[in-house]
């Protein structure tokens, strides 16, 4: 099957109201060449929808090819078969990766600035939103003067301000402690909640996933291919004990052979 990329589609005035715009992947598949040998099949047949302004979590085992679907949302790979509809999209990975000699408004200012705003202005716009994400008082620490959680606040506002319908999060929390992660999911719900975008959440934590998503999409081992997709049908906010909660982590767990 030839590979089709296809332009990525501006949001329509529907989806901008309801803050993201809609995804389609269909029969993606996506292999890394290897020196010898056949390469390694990172996705199989992958296909997925995201309505606009829904959260979508996707777990799996590591090596599923989480990450590498993120990337193919961001248009940072092409597939290799199947097709990609996606708006402009952002990726947050993993590590904040703050620059240590800008502050931490100036870090968060990026991408305005990338998006040629001025100094001033970008700054502007970047400090209404430190109060509402915890940051007030913090605009000129540098990231080591910063805890974790609040290096992953400033990274994530650099995400947000990036102005894109849809962001991708690979492992957004993966680095933090108990307790900040505790508080940065709670954190992560609210903010989304005043400011909507369509959200593909890559997470190893199943509980993450069914406390934060809309639905919950489980992987294969390599090659990642879809095997469930869970709708999330809990009120929030969400009780990590929860009966309801409980029960959705655990039906997860059992699709990706970790019964506890």
């Amino acid at each position: 099957m030839a590979t089709e990329l296809k332009p990525r589609a501006q949001p329509s005035p529907s989806d901008s109201a309801r803050g993201g715009a809609e995804i389609i992947l269909e029969g993606v598949s996506r292999t890394y060449p290897a020196q010898s040998g056949a390469g390694v099949e990172a996705l199989a047949g992958v296909s997925l929808r995201a309505r606009a302004g829904e959260l979508i979590a996707v777990v799996g085992p590591s090596g599923c090819g989480k990450s590498t679907l993120l990337e193919l949302l961001c248009g940072l790979q092409s597939p290799d078969r199947g097709s990609v509809v996606c708006p402009p999209a952002v990726l947050m990975p993993q590590r904040d990766l703050l620059l240590p000699w800008l502050s931490a408004l100036d870090n968060a200012a990026l991408a305005l600035r990338i998006a040629g705003l001025s100094r001033a202005r970008a700054r502007e716009r970047a400090a209404r939103l430190f109060g509402e994400l915890g940051l007030d008082g913090f605009e000129q620490a540098r990231p080591h003067e910063l805890s974790g959680g609040m290096r992953q606040r400033v990274a994530f506002l650099r995400t947000l301000l990036a102005g894109k319908p849809i962001l991708c999060l690979d492992e957004p929390f993966g680095a933090l402690d108990a307790i900040t992660r505790c508080e940065m999911q709670g954190w992560l719900a609210g903010t989304l909640a005043r400011e909507p975008r369509t959200v593909v959440l890559v997470t190893h934590d199943v509980e993450e996933a069914v406390l934060l998503a809309d639905r919950v999409v489980v992987l294969s081992p390599r090659p990642g291919r879809v095997i469930a997709e869970l709708e999330v049908e809990i009120e929030r906010p969400r009780v990590r004990t929860g009966t309801a909660v409980v029960a959705l982590r655990e039906q997860a767990l059992r699709m990706l052979g970790m019964e506890r």
